[in-house]
């Protein structure tokens, strides 16, 4: 009987080519919309504070969450969860609500008003939100989060499409400091920056493995004169650069400061920047104008984009 159950299958064609269609499912989000991201990228969104990486993040995953239509109406979402650990716990939720609300409501234009709580309520369960104090409640979190995952799947069937972690480097200096500490066992590795993100990252492949789903990372810079740290453009400076007087002392971007083990997991990287120029809106409203660029791929180019209440848009 068991033989019988193998050669059967446990999905018929349609079935498989829906789920591979899903898996394969693009995320193309403002700033990040120049390369498809698909389940398995790992993507570091790094830039200072202020540099609305955050911001960023929220963008994504209210797309994940809306669905892509609801009574006939279309919201363009992926209709899938997300899981956002806040590692600097500096997440404003009511931000989250408010650009939601206001896509739902965009979406909504002058149809069905009656359901929008049903639908609002459905996209927030959509959305898990786990905050973390130090690098232990990290592991701990990412050991832990298959179980409440596969519940969520096999109760309600939402299937995990994004994970995001803000402030990967938030314990970067903690953990530097707490690396002298005395082992616990003749059989336990020191702790130390290094084993502590390469155990992280150990947890997310596996997790990743179980739950197919892209993994968006944001990170604050550090400067520094050390030139083996120094992350550099690989390619000269564009059009755009040029005309808003980049030099080629420009070309030093942040020092980087993540343990290799975090480094060769990465396969995407964007770098955000604020910027001193201004978008008028109106007469009383200017709009503080940010710029991005991809670094892997290195693709050349800077664009620019802003920061309303609906969320990230870009400027021609």
């Amino acid at each position: 009987m068991a033989l019988r159950q193998w050669i059967d299958g446990d999905e018929t064609a349609a079935e498989m080519l829906t789920r591979v269609h899903k898996e394969r499912t693009s995320l193309l989000v403002p700033p990040l919309h120049r390369v498809p991201l698909h389940v398995g990228n790992v993507v570091e969104l790094v830039g200072p504070s202020g540099s609305a990486k955050t911001q960023i993040l929220i963008q994504a995953a209210v797309n994940c969450i809306l669905p892509k239509e609801w009574n006939g109406i279309r919201y363009g979402g992926l209709e899938c969860s997300v899981v956002f650990i806040d590692l600097d716990c500096r997440l404003d939720i009511s931000r989250l609500s408010q650009v939601l609300k206001l896509r739902i409501l965009e979406g909504n234009g002058s149809g069905d008003w009656g359901n929008f709580d049903a639908l609002y309520t459905t996209c927030l369960r959509r959305f898990f939100y786990i905050r973390c104090y130090d690098s232990f409640e990290f592991l701990a979190t990412l050991k832990t989060m298959h179980h409440k995952l596969q519940k969520e799947r096999d109760d309600l069937g939402i299937r995990l499409h994004l994970l995001m972690i803000d402030s990967i480097g938030a314990y970067h200096w903690v953990d530097r400091v707490s690396s002298s500490l005395p082992l616990w066992g003749y059989n336990r590795k020191g702790f130390s920056l290094a084993n502590m993100l390469e155990a992280a990252v150990e947890e997310v492949k596996k997790l990743l493995l179980v739950h197919p789903s892209i993994v968006i990372a944001s990170k604050a810079t550090i400067f520094g004169d050390r030139s083996s740290d120094i992350v550099r453009r690989e390619k000269s400076l564009s059009e755009t650069e040029s005309r808003h007087g980049k030099t080629d002392g420009g070309q030093v971007l942040y020092r980087e400061y993540m343990p290799s083990a975090w480094q060769s997991f990465v396969t995407h990287r964007v770098f955000v920047r604020g910027s001193d120029e201004y978008l008028t809106v109106s007469s009383c409203e200017h709009q503080s104008i940010y710029f991005s660029e991809w670094l892997l791929p290195s693709l050349g180019v800077l664009d620019k984009f802003i920061v309303k209440n609906a969320g990230v848009f870009m400027v021609p």
